[in-house]
């Protein structure tokens, strides 16, 4: 994850960095857990395969015919979330799926509140009623990222195949709003809606979305098919890119945040941009994305358990060679603190292992080499470069 906003208003950021890097995972705010240097990771959970649409890049294959069958029970979910409060996990992201099908939801925020670990939903929005942001707040969930992947509703109708999608994810930022609940807009970007961005960055800022964050895609799921056709190249990246910078430094940091997901290698280009406006916060974004040690969290600040209790590396890296254990087999702690796992070693140990222009590359010890996933998928091999880095040094 690249805030890019932390990084060109640095100089705020690093003190306060510096103030929870060695405080409590309880204490620590959300915003600055990637830069905490926590061990402990957050964890992306899955807590359900089950949703209302169908998105053609969804990396877990969701729908409605998806059988709750085999998903965890709310007892095994209550147990799951014992463990990771006694191994001191900071948070709990609740995604699907579609989060809110699921109907205890509710008792799991609120026992995850209990127990001390802070929580937030991924959502599509399109079920937040007035009732159900009520809910949301009641039940701790401090963060909604909702998914809004157009500025017009033709284009995103369209990436999520359901008609009137777009005017039901958009009234749930006003009834988030209402009740109280912060919320932000989460956005894939493809060679489909590339184009909106600005427009859709307005749209965010009206809606009243306290982050915006951009996701490049990854090959997993449903998205594998459509991985080369809806891709980005080059042009595209650079394009976004600038456009983010610019509207990082123009938006008042408090009003909303801009980050991007998917490509460590984003930093890079961020820094860059920096330089090359004599930014007066380079010395402190350094710092900041230095302290990150090296790139994607996979296996190590970030973990990811599937409806089934199945525990990979992260929610993108989740095919059968990825798997590390299963929860009702073992705990999670126990799985995780395993060291000897050899998918674990792959991604906590990858810059020892990566190979080609990354190993080359002068920005290797800030960007880790980028997305594993992506590498693996197009060439079988973790070491291999990502394709999708696009850095000129």
């Amino acid at each position: 994850m690249n805030r890019i906003t932390q990084c060109v208003h640095g100089r705020g950021t690093v003190s306060a960095v510096m103030k929870h890097r060695q405080g409590p995972s309880g204490q620590v705010p959300s915003r600055y857990l990637a830069f905490s240097g926590m061990k402990r990771p957050v964890v992306f959970w899955n807590i359900t395969n089950r949703c209302n649409l169908c998105c053609e890049h969804c990396y877990s294959r969701s729908d409605l015919h998806s059988p709750p069958e085999g998903e965890l029970t709310t007892a095994d979910a209550l147990g799951l979330i014992d463990d990771l409060a006694v191994m001191g996990v900071p948070l709990i992201l609740f995604t699907g799926g579609e989060p809110l099908i699921r109907t205890d939801i509710w008792e799991l925020a609120e026992h995850a509140k209990e127990k001390g670990i802070k929580t937030a939903l991924s959502t599509n929005g399109t079920l937040i009623t007035a009732e159900i942001a009520r809910e949301i707040r009641k039940c701790g969930i401090e963060y909604a990222g909702i998914s809004l992947d157009g500025a017009r509703a033709e284009t995103h109708d369209l990436f999520r195949n359901s008609p009137g999608a777009f005017e039901r994810t958009v009234a749930a930022f006003e009834r988030c709003r209402e009740a109280g609940v912060r919320s932000g807009v989460r956005v894939t970007l493809t060679r489909q809606n590339c184009g909106e961005l600005d427009a859709l960055i307005d749209l965010s800022l009206a809606l009243g979305a306290s982050r915006f964050c951009l996701y490049w895609l990854v090959p997993c799921g449903r998205g594998i098919d459509s991985y080369h056709r809806l891709q980005v190249g080059k042009r595209e990246v650079t394009e976004a890119l600038n456009l983010l910078y610019r509207k990082a430094q123009e938006t008042d940091p408090s009003t909303m945040e801009f980050l991007t997901v998917d490509a460590p290698q984003d930093c890079i280009y961020l820094l860059q941009s920096m330089e090359r406006d004599g930014s007066p916060d380079l010395a402190d974004a350094q710092a900041l994305l230095s302290s990150m040690n090296g790139g994607c969290s996979a296996g190590d600040r970030v973990a990811n358990i599937d409806p089934w209790g199945n525990v990979y590396p992260c929610q993108f890296a989740r095919s059968p060679e990825f798997l590390i254990g299963n929860i009702r087999d073992r705990p999670f702690s126990s799985i995780w603190g395993e060291d000897t796992n050899p998918v674990l070693r792959q991604f906590r140990e990858k810059k020892v292992h990566i190979l080609g222009k990354c190993r080359d590359c002068g920005y290797f010890h800030l960007c880790g080499g980028g997305c594993r996933v992506r590498a693996y998928a197009e060439t079988g091999d973790l070491s291999a470069d990502d394709p999708f880095c696009f850095v000129r040094q």
